[in-house]
């Protein structure tokens, strides 16, 4: 299989990027730092550089040519709210309109738990990135693409244990980054989960289990 990955650089991508090569999936993506191109070929992909802020639909089909799978894993990371609408925003518009332009139709987009630290009366910056990403879900979710929404939990750094709660709905907790990559690898691979979103968190259930469960009902 050859997955198409925007952000391939980014927290969550890199770490696909390493388990799907592992799997023996062809892997390729887009990048904006030239100082990332060492890193990637170290694992054996080699993706397009370019910057989504200014990257056309039609140029990115070229990059995306031939692929089984789109993921986008691109985000602003707490940048200006002109940069998360033109990444979070703009760059999912961007990368289903090429999608469609070349065919492909599995879509996979990780997004954010709408609900995400409400407890904690975020900034105007915060409420801006989940608006953004939420008309970013319902553009995906009404396109006619064969599409998958992914809501991690708050995002950490510490090494994955391969068990989570996956599920329509989850009470917004933490999950690694590991196992969200992992969990997206497993996704990836299993085209009977098709036209849901899904809620990500920390749990006791192996991956490959919990996304069987999702993929039975």
């Amino acid at each position: 299989m050859k997955v198409f990955i925007v952000g391939i650089t980014g927290g969550i991508g890199l770490r696909l990027a390493r388990i799907l090569k592992a799997r023996g999936d062809e892997v390729h993506g887009l990048y904006r730092n030239s100082n990332q191109t060492k890193e990637l070929n170290s694992i054996g992909v080699t993706a397009t550089l370019g910057d989504l802020l200014s990257i056309e639909p039609e140029h990115l089909t070229d990059a995306m040519r031939g692929s089984n799978a789109i993921v986008f894993s691109a985000g602003a990371g707490g940048g200006s709210n002109t940069m998360t609408k033109a990444i979070d925003g703009e760059g999912v518009s961007k990368s289903i309109a090429a999608a469609r332009l070349v065919g492909i139709s599995r879509f996979f987009l990780v997004s954010v738990f709408p609900e995400a630290w409400r407890e904690r009366h975020m900034d105007e910056g915060f409420e801006h990135y989940i608006t953004v990403k939420k008309h970013a879900d319902i553009e995906l979710s009404q396109s006619d693409l064969d599409w998958v929404i992914l809501r991690p939990s708050a995002l950490k750094n510490e090494p994955g244990t391969g068990t989570i709660n996956l599920g329509v709905a989850q009470i917004h907790t933490e999950v690694r980054r590991d196992d969200v990559a992992a969990t997206l690898a497993e996704l990836i691979h299993t085209p009977a989960v098709s036209r849901k979103i899904l809620e990500l968190t920390e749990g006791s259930t192996p991956i490959s289990k919990a996304v069987g469960a999702i993929s039975s009902h």
